[in-house]
């Protein structure tokens, strides 16, 4: 290809990623598959290494992360960036407002979800992304241009040209959605490395980090409240700024109409009480601010707040029980983590029995003791997690939890990697541990096993029956109806079950292996470039590690696994027993290729993982959203709001029966 050709096609794709940036996260209706999304990047990035002189600072492949920073450098605020008055209840919103009404006669409000995540500060000259910086002292942060552009909601070039927006500042708050918390946390607990008590703790700490490719991974968001200098002679308004930053490709948060007068204000407050628990993100409080912009002259600042807005704080969900005892657990790669059992407590809409106190030196630190009172909350509305121990009612001669030095599931002497803070057990035939593989193996992402267990899985092993996930194939029913509580017809199902599974699809065994660092997502993607075992075995550590969504770790922890011996014939002996080793679907045909599908509700035949497979192997793609470019809504039982936006929009809707007779039709 000539550069002339180059040009043209690099110029094509960063249009297309762009755009499909803009509809994933600032409209939330993706228009392509995250395969077709990687492919496109894929060409963009093998053209950008055969031209160099056509990389731009703006390309979609800078966000992938560039060489990490020697450190950060300070850059200042100008103007400032102010931080926000709080209120605590709706009596001190009313006295915010007679104070208001003392300069504007009639205000009108904008209430916006107070997102609890990072200030930062982003620059745009000429259309592009110039600097990001965190606020610091709101006179001087951080310079983080290089994080701030791995975070595919902040547009590194705006979508178009709006007058009054040619040189401008925008203000926002990066975030972790709480998927995203959960499982860093849970794989950092998994490592022995030290969790992050909630998600605005997690973002962060990964705002600081000096390599961008890292802040990439984490999957950090962004979404923009404010323009310190507003063009009023374009927008009079903030809702009519905060609609042209839509325009220019930027996720506001999202926020209320315009209000008049408090009352109002209140009510919208009470209305977001119990829904923001059900949000991907943290929100603590609402901001109140003025919509008119001569309002807000009118009332002016003082050298710290703004007069024109407030913050209005929910009270944390935080409750007192006790501790009855703190146990241990001993997870599939050995680590020992001290478990609190509490008295249930009633906390963001569950029931809490259980809290992790993640590792010894963090039990240590709060000195949890088995009878204290201890208050407890959800980090990020999931997490059950110890706050802190009531020492005033302590009870006398209670004694601290010692770690142990043997592993409790099989008594080896337990062993911490140097830089480690986690204990690990290194018996690779600990009890614990192998019931551990087992029943992740049989779990409903990986394998699916019907009626494999915690319990069964406990009895398999207890009995020698099973010592590795290969030996369960060589299970038949008569031995199975052996156990105790193990009648001859569930020991045919769980045999059916067993045989049932050698057709799931090669990504799902892999991610079946409980490799370290191998989620499901990495998996398919681990699945589709390469499409063997074999392969995914004789892969460089280097080739992997430059699979996108993949990285060092990912790699690493393939080589170390495949270096044991041991691992290499569990591989074999799974492919003895005819479970799928090669993504079989990269090949066959694609009748639904360019379709799209949304899913919702419950199926009766199948599970939700089932479904999409059926969709993704025939070519289809599956989305989270319902929009103009669905193709068709699957809806089961208790459909939720995508079934009447397909309504709405006229998207063919199918129930179980016509979803079926649809892949028949083009099988």
């Amino acid at each position: 290809m000539k550069r002339a050709q180059a040009k043209k096609e690099v110029a094509r794709l960063r249009r297309e990623i762009e755009e499909h940036d803009y509809r994933y996260y600032v409209l939330a209706e993706p228009a392509i598959s995250d395969r077709e999304y990687d492919r496109l990047m894929q060409r963009l990035q093998e053209l950008e290494t055969r031209f160099p002189d056509l990389v731009t600072p703006d390309s979609p492949t800078r966000r992938v992360g560039g060489r990490p920073l020697e450190e950060f450098e300070t850059v200042s605020h100008d103007p400032p960036m102010q931080s926000l008055d709080n209120t605590y209840n709706y009596d001190e919103l009313r006295e915010f407002e007679a104070r208001v009404r003392k300069a504007v006669a009639e205000p009108e409000y904008v209430v916006q979800l107070k997102v609890d995540g990072v200030a930062v500060s982003l620059r745009y000259e000429n259309g592009r992304l110039v600097r990001g910086a965190t606020r610091g002292d709101g006179l001087r942060g951080d310079d983080i241009t290089a994080n701030a552009r791995t975070i595919r909601s902040v547009p590194l070039r705006l979508r178009r040209r709006i007058a009054g927006f040619e040189s401008f500042e925008v203000r926002g708050e990066v975030y972790l959605p709480r998927s995203r918390f959960a499982a860093i946390n849970a794989r950092r607990e998994e490592e022995g490395e030290p969790v992050f008590a909630n998600p605005r703790n997690a973002a962060a700490g990964t705002l600081k980090q000096l390599d961008p490719a890292e802040v990439r991974r984490r999957g950090l968001e962004c979404f923009i409240h404010t323009i310190p200098r507003p063009p009023a002679s374009h927008c009079a308004t903030d809702r009519e700024v905060l609609a042209r930053l839509r325009e220019l490709g930027f996720a506001t948060v999202p926020g209320s109409d315009s209000l008049n007068g408090i009352e109002p204000v209140i009510e919208y407050c009470r209305e977001w009480d119990e829904r923001r628990h059900g949000l991907e993100y943290d929100v603590d409080g609402m901001v109140v601010k003025l919509n008119r912009f001569r309002d807000r002259e009118e009332l002016g600042s003082t050298g710290k707040s703004p007069r024109w807005a407030v913050a209005f704080k929910y009270p944390p969900e935080e409750k007192e029980t006790r501790v009855r005892r703190i146990t241990l657990n001993v997870g599939r790669t050995g680590t020992v983590t001290p478990v609190a059992e509490m008295e249930p407590v009633q906390l963001s809409g569950t029931t809490v029995i259980h809290a992790s106190l993640h590792n010894f030196e963090e039990l240590a630190r709060k000195d949890v003791r088995e009878g204290d009172i201890v208050l407890v909350h959800k980090a990020g509305e999931i997490i059950p997690q110890v706050l802190s121990v009531n020492k005033r009612r302590r009870k006398r001669g209670s004694r601290r939890f010692e770690p142990p030095e043997t592993c409790p599931a099989c008594g080896t002497r337990l062993f911490r990697e140097t830089g480690e803070v986690a204990l690990r057990c290194v018996n690779a035939s600990c009890p614990a541990q192998v019931r551990g593989r087992l029943v992740h193996f049989a779990s409903r992402a990986a394998m699916d096993v019907a009626g494999l267990g915690e319990k069964l899985v406990g009895q398999l092993v207890e009995s020698g029956m099973v010592g590795s996930i290969a030996d369960l194939y060589d299970l038949d029913a008569e031995q199975l109806a052996e156990l105790e509580r193990m009648g001859e017809k569930s020991a045919q199902n769980v045999v059916a079950a067993l045989a049932a599974s050698r057709e799931r699809p090669f990504h799902r065994v892999l991610y079946g292996l409980g490799i370290r660092h191998v989620g499901s997502h990495a998996a398919r993607l681990l699945a589709r470039e390469l499409g063997s075992m074999d392969a995914v075995r004789s892969a460089g550590e280097e080739q992997v590690a430059a699979i996108p969504g993949i990285g060092s770790a990912v790699a690493e922890s393939l080589r170390h696994f495949f270096a044991d011996e041991e691992n290499v014939r569990l591989v074999e002996r799974l492919g003895r027993a005819g479970l799928k080793l090669a993504d079989e679907s990269a090949s066959g045909p694609k009748p639904l290729a360019g379709k799209k599908f949304v899913l919702t509700g419950t199926l009766d035949g199948l599970t939700r993982e089932q479904a999409t497979e059926l969709v993704t192997a025939r070519g289809g793609s599956v989305s989270s959203s319902v929009s103009g470019r669905t193709d068709y809504v699957v809806a089961g039982a208790s459909p939720g709001s995508k079934y009447d936006r397909a309504r709405e929009l006229g998207v063919p809707i199918l129930d179980e029966r016509g979803f079926r007779a649809l892949l028949k039709a083009v099988d």
